[in-house]
């Protein structure tokens, strides 16, 4: 069969299939399995070679089981071929025979009754005719072929090769049919062809209950088969495909039912199943036994949804780059709470921490700040260690190795930051916005409180660690912490001391540190669990999370190509330490200065050498712009482009005709993020600040002063560029969202009615006091009665 597979190839396929053998990707980068073990985590499956794909009747068959589903089919070899053509070893166990027999039969059966109904009838008129019972062995062996010549079909497109074997479950009890089939498996793999298996079942027997031979699946259905055959030939992982998303703690569909994320064998006493699938003979009970006896045997296992129209296309490939998808079997128990159970704690302890009074809240900080100046020699000493391994590892630059490293008085200065956070605490969650009596007895408020959770990712920078956390307590946000392995020694102590603090009113686990392999897609997949994602970090990181989040909100920047834009009437003193400042004093900060805009005039004059002289006394390199190249004879390199974050002692240099060619330029070339101007004219001034649509506009100030320290917040969880919710260094009021409050006296909407005795006043009532019964935290304040008066 298969030298005739090659021999009906055209010429050309037959040579791109030869060339495709001999350019496979080496057996060296596809590392398998280590001594026959199964792999221990997620992240190891992107090193599996040999891989089993199973796809299950509802993976394959239409919702009304009566021929297949095209178009996911299409999708899934796509997948394969691709996994394929990367120089893994590919192999299918598909069903589906049955329901393409059912459709070849059904209307086979219909053509044939039509056309007797009109020669008994004499004319084409059809009555109604009743379709009988399929005997599904039939099915079976009118759907095999055409289920074949389909899969051979869409793999061709890919170039790819295909070859179909059937088993029977006596074929696993012949030793000398076993072998066979080994080795027809394992040559066709070395040739680079995909087999297609599946269970005979034109001739198959009913399978016997509790049949299993000792130590070894007897094949029932599909699932075991593929747990059989990937054990048989050594298979480094089975992907098993399902119509549902995974393994649940709970029948799928019940209010609690929980996806299980990572299923370790020994917690198999904890599920309860559900019933077995729309189609097909086996349920989630027999998957996970063929799973765990797959496991056992030394092949990793991941169960996952193969019928959802958002991932399908990308189900297979993103399991084997070890993507948080469906349920990975592991033989290692984890070692602590997934992140979901993380994330559920959080916010459960998170609602209980906003109901605190704010001036336990404050308490809470305060200790926090306490507890940093304390313990200040065993966090510098586990910062050390983070330090020690970064510089010996040679992989951090100079600004990260900075940003890492911690010291007495950095802790200092962030305890002191702590304790303005604990201050503005007081007047945060439960605050009045608004107030309006809408009618007699019938006031509406407006108040703040918490987001929920929150998730903020952070690079090497263990101190974000307490001051989001500060801030975190004070808007009473569960928060969720996933920091860079770079300082995982620092954010561990760091994070115990946060967790120190908050117990001291009983709220220890409102934040959370993420220290599980969670890769960033997978944390901004959980869009049901996190409600707003920070970023702290790179530009490369904000934008990768940006693409990853698609159901969470993010607040954050891409990129701060900030500007500094130089007028006619700037003072020169001004000028040389405001650009130094925004240049030299952090260049890997993202309100550091990336474009320098001079005005024409500027030009050969003595500020415009003074300029120049000052960055190359600092090193900074210029990189010119297309109009500043073009007045030189003799100019910088060119820069590549006019929207580069360089983030080092580089800028680029760009000449401007007018205040309004600067706006133009910032508006066209930069982020959003922060822009100076720098002038003693206050008309041009204010023209500029009203002008530019940046989240932070200066005039005659550097840059670097856009930071939530700096204005007095206390410190910030990051700088938005959004244009909704919190714009530029965000504090505590960035993290507050707010929500209405009706207090009626038995009002319904029929009382403003046509015929209602009730009309609406809209009247703004004072926000200073709450009305009666309005809670600042646990204190009840004094109810003011003429606020009630009509």
């Amino acid at each position: 069969m298969l030298l005739q597979r090659l021999c009906t190839r055209s010429p050309l396929d037959l040579q791109r299939h030869v060339c495709r053998l001999l350019i496979r990707t080496p057996a060296a980068v596809l590392q398998g399995r280590a001594n026959g073990s199964s792999f221990a985590y997620r992240s190891e499956l992107r090193h599996a070679k040999r891989i089993v794909v199973k796809l299950g009747s509802a993976v394959v068959t239409r919702g009304d089981e009566c021929g297949l589903a095209l178009g996911r089919l299409a999708s899934i070899v796509e997948q394969v071929a691709m996994l394929q053509n990367q120089g893994r070893e590919m192999m299918i166990v598909t069903s589906g025979a049955v329901a393409f027999g059912k459709q070849r039969l059904r209307h086979e059966i219909l053509l044939s009754q039509s056309v007797r109904q009109a020669l008994h009838s004499g004319h084409n008129q059809l009555k109604d005719m009743a379709l009988p019972v399929l005997e599904a062995r039939a099915c079976a062996a009118a759907g095999q072929s055409g289920l074949m010549a389909l899969y051979e079909a869409m793999f061709t497109q890919y170039s790819t090769c295909t070859a179909q074997i059937l088993v029977t479950n006596l074929d696993f009890h012949n030793d000398d049919k076993r072998q066979n089939l080994n080795s027809t498996l394992r040559e066709l793999l070395r040739m680079n062809i995909v087999p297609i298996i599946n269970t005979n079942d034109a001739v198959v027997s009913a399978p016997e209950p509790n049949s299993d031979l000792q130590g070894v699946i007897s094949i029932k259905d599909n699932d075991s088969l593929a747990a059989r055959l990937a054990v048989e030939i050594k298979a480094d992982l089975l992907i098993a495909l399902s119509d549902v998303e995974g393994l649940y703690d709970s029948p799928p569909g019940t209010d609690d039912a929980k996806l299980i994320d990572i299923f370790y064998p020994g917690d198999q006493q904890s599920i309860t199943f559900g019933t077995k699938s729309r189609v097909g003979l086996g349920g989630m009970e027999a998957k996970v036994k063929a799973a765990v006896w797959a496991l056992q045997s030394g092949t990793s296992v991941v169960i996952a949804n193969g019928t959802h129209p958002k991932v399908t296309g990308h189900v297979i490939t993103d399991i084997v780059e070890g993507k948080k998808v469906g349920t990975f079997f592991t033989e290692i128990k984890p070692a602590g709470p997934t992140v979901e159970q993380q994330t559920e704690v959080a916010r459960s302890c998170g609602r209980t921490l906003a109901s605190l009074h704010p001036g336990q809240r404050g308490e809470i900080i305060c200790q926090l700040a306490e507890l940093l100046t304390e313990r200040k020699e065993e966090i510098l000493a586990a910062n050390k260690m983070d330090m020690d391994l970064a510089i010996n590892a040679g992989s951090l630059s100079a600004a990260l190795l900075k940003r890492l490293s911690l010291s007495p008085s950095k802790l200092n200065s962030l305890a002191i930051g702590l304790r303005q956070i604990a201050v503005a605490a007081q007047d945060s969650v439960g605050r009045v916005l608004r107030r309006t009596r809408v009618a007699h007895n019938l006031v509406l408020e407006q108040i703040t409180v918490p987001i929920g959770v929150l998730l903020v990712i952070f690079e090497a920078r263990p101190d974000c660690l307490p001051q989001v956390s500060a801030l975190a307590i004070a808007s009473g946000n569960a928060l969720l912490l996933k920091g860079g392995k770079e300082a995982a020694n620092t954010n561990r102590v760091l994070h115990q001391i946060t967790q120190e603090a908050l117990s001291m009113h009983g709220v220890t686990d409102a934040v959370q540190l993420v220290s599980t392999r969670e890769e960033i897609e997978d944390l901004c997949r959980l869009d049901k669990m996190i409600d707003l994602i920070i970023p702290r970090g790179s530009s490369q990181l904000v934008r990768e999370i940006q693409r990853a989040a698609k159901g969470i909100p993010v607040l954050g920047h891409s990129e701060g190509i900030c500007h500094v834009y130089i007028d006619t009437e700037a003072d020169i003193d001004k000028v040389i330490k405001i650009v130094r400042d925004s240049k030299c004093d952090y260049p890997a900060a993202c309100n550091s200065m990336e474009t320098l805009l001079i005005h024409r005039d500027v030009l050969r004059t003595p500020l415009f050498d003074q300029i120049i002289d000052m960055l190359r006394t600092e090193q900074v390199k210029i990189h010119a712009g297309p109009q500043f190249a073009s007045y030189l004879t003799f100019s910088p390199s060119e820069a590549k482009s006019l929207r580069t974050e360089y983030s080092d002692l580089e800028c680029c240099l760009e000449v401007v005709d007018s205040m309004q060619d600067a706006v133009d330029h910032i508006h066209k070339y930069g982020s959003f993020h922060t822009d100076t101007i720098i002038t003693e004219n206050e008309d041009t001034a204010e023209k500029f600040l009203h002008q530019v649509d940046s989240a932070c506009v200066f005039w005659n100030a550097s840059s670097r002063f856009a930071d939530g320290y700096r204005f007095g917040l206390g410190a910030e969880v990051g700088i938005s560029t959004a244009r909704i919710h919190a714009r530029g260094p965000v504090g505590l009021e960035g993290l507050l969202t707010s929500k209405w409050v009706l207090r009626g006296d038995g009002h319904t909407a029929a009382d403003f009615s046509d015929h209602g005795t009730m009309t609406y006043l809209h009247e703004n009532l004072p926000v200073g006091e709450p009305l009666a019964g309005q809670k600042d935290g646990n204190q009840t304040r004094d109810f003011d009665s003429s606020l009630m008066d009509a």
